[in-house]
């Protein structure tokens, strides 16, 4: 059995109308240090967005998330971020926003396998409950 390790993760939340301060979760980050893990999953769930803000432009959202992405794995394809350390990509992905897309607060948690751990915080906090 594996030893458990600290791990690290924010929502992002989708704040159509920011003024409204309404926001919709569409993903998580996660980032485990000791296991050099850093990856994002997301979800647009498009009808559930309409109802909450008729006008939104998806594709614009998709390529922001897709940016998260390539910064996520690194590499020149990422730009300058892909070059930085994972600790420090994980905080640029997780810091304040203002803008459409923003992030939760951080949070802390131990896991054995962190893929494990986003698929289930994924499941949790973003996917509509059945």
């Amino acid at each position: 059995m594996h030893e458990k390790q600290t791990y690290e993760y924010a929502v992002i939340r989708l704040v159509p109308r920011v003024e409204r301060e309404e926001f919709l979760n569409i993903g998580v980050v996660l980032y485990a240090a000791s296991q050099k893990f850093l990856q994002v999953k997301f979800h647009i769930d498009e009808p559930r967005l309409q109802a909450l803000c008729g006008k939104i432009d998806f594709p614009e959202i998709q390529k922001h998330l897709e940016s998260f992405e390539r910064i996520c794995t690194g590499g020149p394809e990422a730009g300058p971020l892909g070059e930085l350390p994972l600790p420090q990509r994980f905080r640029w992905l997780s810091a304040t926003r203002s803008t459409v897309v923003q992030m939760s607060k951080v949070h802390t948690g131990l896991c054995t396998e962190p893929a494990s751990k986003l698929e289930q915080l994924f499941e949790q906090l973003v996917l509509e409950p059945a």
